[in-house]
């Protein structure tokens, strides 16, 4: 299977990760925290998981296939460029989905509840 058809899937499959946090519940009104929950979650949703792993994925894919071509030949550049591409698409994949987790850990806090993790 081609680079291009992995890391879409990647995407795919890992897109949906960002962990809800876990909520000190003592006293909360239930219907005020799923509003809550619901709003911090459409706030970490606007973050571009996809644009930012595929951005990622291709300076990887410039990256790898530069130092391919450096220390290699033709065939070392495009498996620098391969490697580069998930490399740098898992990067991007990790760094956007811990940016959801903090806007929805911040927008929890900022409403009030003690975010315990």
């Amino acid at each position: 299977m081609k680079m291009r058809k992995i890391l879409p899937l990647a995407v795919l499959g890992l897109g949906a990760c960002a962990h809800e946090p876990i909520i000190d519940r003592k006293g909360v009104d239930e219907n005020a925290y799923q509003r809550d929950l619901a709003e911090c979650r459409a706030y970490a949703a606007e973050v571009d998981t996809v644009g930012e792993t595929v951005k990622s994925g291709a300076v990887g894919a410039a990256v790898g296939g530069a130092v391919g071509a450096i220390l290699g030949n033709g065939h070392d550049a495009r498996r620098g460029v391969g490697v580069g591409t998930v490399a740098g698409g898992g990067k991007g994949l990790t760094e956007s989905e811990r940016r959801k987790q903090r806007v929805m850990y911040r927008c929890m806090e900022g409403r009030g509840y003690r975010v315990l993790g």
